[in-house]
């Protein structure tokens, strides 16, 4: 906006209320055209949103790496290329701090910092 628009004026501050309704209604039409996008995804049957970080392989295998006392939960992190965090989100039996997960083993597996 460059002109000098004078909203002490009548006619500045009609000219003001034209520009205000004339970009709401823009941004409405945006929203709406984006919803149908979406609608129209979901329809399709595509994937919405970010896609996960872990596959079920990756989770089947880190479980069974955890299953062995000499790995820890960073170095199976970094094996497959994802954060402590994001382990403890896909092994949530690690967060729920319930200890190995091998039966009988007395090693506790502390979640990380949080």
């Amino acid at each position: 906006m460059h002109e000098a628009l004078d909203t002490t004026t009548p006619g500045g501050r009609l000219v003001f209320h034209v520009f205000a309704a004339l970009a709401e209604f823009i941004h409405e039409l945006i929203v709406q055209g984006t919803h149908e996008g979406l609608e129209a995804a979901r329809a399709r049957g595509e994937r919405i949103g970010r896609p996960p970080a872990m596959t079920e392989e990756q989770i089947r295998h880190s479980r069974a790496l955890l299953a062995q006392p000499e790995n820890t939960i960073t170095s199976i992190a970094k094996l497959l290329g994802v954060s402590r965090t994001t382990l403890y989100k896909y092994v949530p039996e690690l967060a729920a701090g319930r200890g190995s997960l091998v039966p009988g083993d007395p090693r506790p597996v502390l979640p990380g910092p949080r």
